[in-house]
């Protein structure tokens, strides 16, 4: 599909509300963008033309979707209407990656052929919850997460063999038991069913070992555009020390550490820390240490202990940075701050923060991450004042 196709809207895209710009077209999508971003940040500096993709379709390497049965006893597979527990029937999305869908149409047809359940969540009985699929794009390696109400899993072998003789590109299938009243997909327990449990895939020359619980950027094309243009404006030599705040299960630290004298990833989820840890062993990476902490902590304490710090990098949630950590960076005083922001409101308010305590925002470059969403992703060099 090109772009000039985008015309053409998606039929679940006025129920499913999750692509919020099906009405333009993807040019009109970038300038849309290009504008909100020289809206809301022109006033630190010059605001680059956005970064957007040469094919913006399938592009998301993780699917998930929900399951439930209809009154009429249909058994249905989608999306979650937005704000609602109402599940979209969609079969095919234009920015999922295509074999997850595939697969998740043939998990439902199964259901019904295996007479199993869906979970209803008024009643907290039945089985099947949630799908989730993730794919490495690099390695072409697929991991199906079944997430149930319940750790029983009838004709568990049987559905097995069916579901990987229809898709024998599954590399492993993973149980996630959810029998709580909650919103979050996956619940604390679960089990390999077969393969190793996990995937990896390569993303900027790295490998990277993906769990059901990993976070890792839903767009691979996109990730080594923004992660390339993060690179540039660290300008890294071999001799800086690095801080990678945020560090999640490693992606960017790693790839700092390449051209780096040393690097610190700082995370506060243990899960991710363990996998970050994971990653560096395999890729021989001998120059990058991970630690479980606070991060705005752990950088008050190298302040305190004069442990110098030449650029630091920073990706943080949606809700952006918060005061204490923010501070504890002015504190420990680094040459460059790389500021990674999923969303061009709260980047705006931590600029004016950094810039009203001893740091110039020099580059500020957007990258379409999400087309035919509103979501943005920004990279941001700011330089100390001397």
């Amino acid at each position: 599909m090109t772009a000039s196709q985008n015309e053409n809207r998606c039929p679940h895209s006025k129920k499913c509300g999750g692509c919020q710009l099906q009405n333009l077209s993807y040019k009109e999508q970038l300038a849309w963008k290009n504008r909100l971003c020289i809206r809301l940040l022109g006033r630190f500096c010059h605001v680059e033309p956005i970064i957007g993709m040469e094919n913006p379709y399938h592009y998301r390497n993780k699917v998930q979707a929900a399951f439930g049965t209809t009154r009429a006893g249909r058994v249905i597979s989608g999306i979650y209407q937005s704000s609602t527990h109402n599940i979209v029937a969609v079969d095919s999305c234009m920015t999922e990656d295509e074999t997850a869908d595939r697969i998740i149409v043939d998990i439902r047809k199964l259901l019904v052929d295996f007479k199993m359940t869906t979970y209803n969540e008024v009643t907290g009985r039945g089985f099947l919850r949630h799908v989730l699929v993730k794919r490495g794009f690099q390695t072409g390696e697929v991991m199906v997460v079944l997430v149930t109400g319940t750790p029983v899993f009838p004709a568990k072998n049987n559905f097995l063999r069916a579901l990987l003789k229809l898709h024998p590109e599954i590399t492993t299938v993973v149980q996630n038991v959810n029998d709580r009243f909650t919103s979050m997909l996956l619940g604390p327990n679960e089990k390999a069913l077969y393969g190793p449990g996990y995937i990896t895939d390569v993303l900027c020359g790295l490998k990277f070992r993906i769990s059901a619980k990993s976070f890792y950027q839903i767009n691979p094309v996109q990730t080594e555009v923004l992660y390339g243009k993060a690179m540039e404006f660290a300008a890294l030599t071999g001799h800086e020390t690095v801080i990678d705040a945020y560090c999640g299960i490693g992606t960017i630290g790693m790839i700092a550490a390449k051209t780096a004298g040393q690097v610190l990833g700082v995370e506060v989820n243990r899960d991710a820390v363990r996998d970050a840890i994971s990653n560096a062993k395999l890729n021989g990476m001998q120059n990058i240490r991970f630690i479980c902490a606070d991060a705005g902590e752990f950088m008050i304490d190298m302040a305190e202990n004069r442990e110098p710090c030449d650029v630091l990098l920073m990706d943080p949630p949606r809700a952006g940075s918060d005061q204490a950590f923010l501070s504890s960076a002015v504190t420990l005083a680094p040459k460059r701050i790389v500021y990674v922001s999923c969303n061009p409101e709260t980047l705006a308010r931590d600029l004016t923060f950094l810039s009203k305590r001893g740091y110039r925002v020099q580059k500020i470059q957007p990258v379409d991450m999400f087309p035919h969403t509103n979501h943005v992703e920004t990279v941001c060099l700011l330089s100390r004042n001397k």
